[in-house]
């Protein structure tokens, strides 16, 4: 069984695409995923499957639909792969450690693509980068730095339109469901 992550994109966010994550554990369930668990209100989903990645989008994807009625995009990563995304981050350790202690803002993010983003369109992002506002890219994954908070973030901003499905999570989150999922390997 492979431990995997399952980031919900836009539930819960400004009073639309509502759901309980007691409601999202029973769903997760029903189509037969092992040690269901989610963590804070803004779709994360943890859960045990022999299953392949597509085939578990496909079908989460679709239950969501049924269930309660609005699509959702669903981006699926595995527990090695999400500890792949913490240990080769490329931002050095100091911001890191400065993302996680501060207290204000959220400054630093992982967003989650299906697919990797092309290099046209990475190029593009980087007109947007400045003094506040950086990125890094590897394989599906853009590394984030937003020192005035994503919602004041230009670059931020221009991910969607890179026309490629997606959903950002801050560094803190990212670390917490790592943890999470090492501790759901341990009690296979």
């Amino acid at each position: 069984m492979t431990i995997y992550v399952a980031f919900l994109r836009g539930i819960n966010v400004g009073g639309h695409k509502k759901i309980s994550m007691a409601e999202l554990r029973t769903m997760f369930e029903s189509i037969g995923l092992n040690q269901v668990q989610t963590y804070i209100q803004s779709g994360n989903v943890l859960f045990a499957s022999p299953e392949d990645a597509k085939f578990l989008r496909d079908q989460i994807e679709q239950e969501i639909e049924r269930v309660f009625s609005f699509d959702v995009t669903v981006v699926l990563r595995s527990s090695s792969e999400l500890e792949r995304i913490i240990s080769h981050c490329p931002f050095p350790e100091s911001v890191r450690k400065e993302a996680e202690d501060a207290t204000d803002v959220e400054t630093f993010y992982v967003s989650l693509f299906l697919e990797p983003p092309p290099v046209e369109a990475l190029e593009k992002l980087q007109e947007y980068t400045s003094a506040t506002d950086e990125f890094r890219v590897q394989d599906r994954e853009v590394y984030l730095l937003v020192r005035e908070g994503i919602r004041n973030s230009k670059l931020a901003n221009q991910l969607s339109r890179l026309n490629i499905p997606s959903t950002a999570r801050n560094w803190k989150t990212m670390n917490k469901l790592n943890t999470l999922a090492e501790t759901m390997k341990l009690q296979k």
